[in-house]
């Protein structure tokens, strides 16, 4: 895994350890469910055991994840993004984008969720906001070509 620094705010790393917290506890339970399992040695539990081994395979890789995730965090300072001026990581950004007004904050990678508002600094649209000011009109490239971005405000 790579050694980049990852920017998180601290909801994001609340999140996560909250996510950690709980896969954890999934590990326990799947762990159970292939003992009784082994246990049972029918072939009918055959079945039971595979899918217990596999769920455990996914718990134990999101694990690993979330704790390098975790190990590699730098917080985002949300207010003093706000009062920045200028785009940074961690600011709200009020935008018009094809007519219609769209409210955006930026947020590393692992805290990304487009339906909640919350844009990566890595995709298209969060980098090409990063370093300007309210009134900049963004040329935003997007796989259906450019789209015209307007800053309308950023708290």
């Amino acid at each position: 895994m790579t050694e980049k620094n990852v920017p998180l705010t601290r909801d994001g790393k609340a999140r996560l350890e909250e996510e950690l917290e709980g896969l954890h506890g999934q590990r326990h339970l799947v762990a159970e469910r292939i003992h009784n399992a082994q246990e049972q040695g029918t072939s009918q539990n055959d079945a039971e055991y595979e899918d217990a081994k596999q769920e455990q395979g996914m718990i134990e890789g999101r694990i690993l994840e979330v704790e390098d995730i975790l190990r590699r965090a730098t917080l985002i300072d949300a207010k003093a993004a706000g009062k920045s001026g200028r785009v940074v990581l961690g600011s709200a950004v009020q935008v018009e984008q094809d007519g219609a007004r769209r409210h955006y904050q930026i947020v590393g990678a692992p805290e990304a969720n487009p339906l909640q508002g919350r844009i990566s600094n890595e995709s298209p649209v969060g980098a090409s906001l990063l370093g300007k000011v309210v009134g900049d009109i963004v040329d935003v490239h997007v796989p259906k070509g450019v789209m015209k971005v307007k800053i309308l405000k950023i708290d």
